[in-house]
């Protein structure tokens, strides 16, 4: 779980500090909002469509091979970004890198599946999850730095060298099955094997009853995501051209509100674990983190869009992010519950939703930013009529019960 922790922080370095490296990347490659608004999108465009083949990849040659070559893949992609000349070459290395991290957390999810009983899933997620949420507010601050010090290009050079470094430590250490590694106590094996852990049987992935098991779930981490995105790519601009703030101010402030969604992380990680001791029912267990969070981000944001004062924007955006990011634990834990034999594909799945969103959020954001001369009001509210998409269908999803796999499941 530690190395899982870093990991999904470096993922969330990686794809974030183009953010905070953009009023730098805008003016020495000469871009126009528009331009990278697509440079933001050019990340999730391959996330998105390579999510079901990535957590298939998960699944079938394991989590130690897979995010060690994916760690290798996003490593090169990011210093080959600091080494952009043009938006030609900065749009083909945010695609490779976006290929790189398509099918990490759902090759994450794949470990934990096995490494954690039902009981501990969601606390589990909401510590992987924190951690990549510290990771998107330390960017600003480590980036900021290593930018003020030096470069902007030197920063993708950077991380792009502890990625690597995490890849060699992950393989040396890892095992795909808890009983192959040398710390693995007699005890721990007896609660995976009471807790429900997923296991090692290989078997067709049934998407025909994944699907539509979990299509609701995947457009609710879409509604999720369109926020989630507009938060790690386009705040520290808000920042900047809004308020007028220096490099180390907007990293500041950026941080401080990318804080709090670690916080929400953590708080509803364990809030999941708890309503699934608690409440008798797991729909209810699922359903009352996603309402509760995406309806309270709705209702914190609209201070933001009437009052233009820094403090009061900048509570408001932290307030809306903590509350977002309740529901995130849940969402990742869902396929495990509903498909733990295939969580890998079924995640990816799921996080195609996510991936659309990243895809189609950033680059909507820019165009009606330019469109509006810098008016960033008027694309975040169109983050608040998703929330609102994203409550409804909520009441869709049914975590109670089970897809089918197996000889009587239709398989793909």
């Amino acid at each position: 779980m530690v190395l899982l922790c870093i990991f999904y922080a470096l993922a969330y370095i990686d794809r974030s500090n183009i953010s905070t490296a953009a009023p730098f990347i805008h003016i020495d490659l000469q871009l126009s909002d528009a331009q990278m608004g697509l440079v933001f999108s050019a990340f999730a465009l391959p996330y998105a469509f390579l999510q079901m083949p990535g957590g298939w990849l998960g699944d079938r040659f394991g989590a130690r091979r897979t995010l060690a070559w994916l760690g290798g893949v996003w490593a090169a992609a990011t210093v080959a970004t600091g080494a952009a000349g043009g938006l030609g070459t900065l749009l083909t290395s945010r695609l490779a890198l976006g290929a790189g991290e398509s099918a990490a957390f759902p090759t994450a999810t794949t470990a934990m599946s096995r490494w954690l009983p039902a009981q501990l899933r969601g606390t589990g997620q909401g510590l992987v999850h924190a951690a990549s949420r510290l990771g998107s507010a330390a960017a600003p601050l480590l980036v900021g730095a290593i930018i003020a010090a030096t470069s902007w290009r030197v920063s993708f050079y950077v991380v792009g060298g502890l990625s690597l470094i995490w890849a060699i430590v992950w393989l040396a250490y890892f095992r795909d099955r808890p009983k192959d590694h040398v710390a693995v106590t007699s005890v721990e094996l007896e609660e995976l094997d009471r807790g429900d852990a997923a296991t090692d049987r290989r078997t067709a992935t049934p998407w025909r009853t994944v699907v539509p098991a979990l299509l609701p779930v995947a457009v609710v981490d879409f509604c999720y995501g369109w926020l989630l995105w507009v938060y790690i790519t386009w705040l520290p601009t808000v920042f900047q051209s809004s308020f007028g703030l220096d490099v180390g101010a907007y990293a500041l402030y950026t941080s401080l509100v990318l804080a709090a969604g670690a916080l929400g992380d953590l708080v509803g990680g364990w809030l999941a674990d708890f309503l699934m001791r608690r409440c008798r029912s797991r729909r209810t267990a699922r359903l009352l983190p996603l309402v509760v969070g995406l309806g309270g981000s709705l209702v914190a944001l609209v201070p933001a869009l009437l009052v233009h004062e820094l403090v009061t924007v900048t509570v408001s955006l932290a307030v809306a992010y903590f509350l977002l990011e309740l529901t995130n634990s849940t969402l990742w834990a869902l396929p495990m519950d509903m498909v733990p034999e295939h969580a890998g594909a079924a995640s990816g799945f799921m996080n195609t939703g996510f991936g659309l969103a990243g895809t189609l959020s950033p680059l909507v954001f820019g165009v009606l930013l330019g469109a509006t001369g810098g008016n960033w009001r008027v694309p975040l509210a169109v983050s608040l009529v998703l929330l609102g998409v994203g409550i409804a269908v909520s009441f869709l999803i049914k975590p109670h019960r089970r897809a089918p796999v197996g000889d009587h499941a239709s398989a793909a």
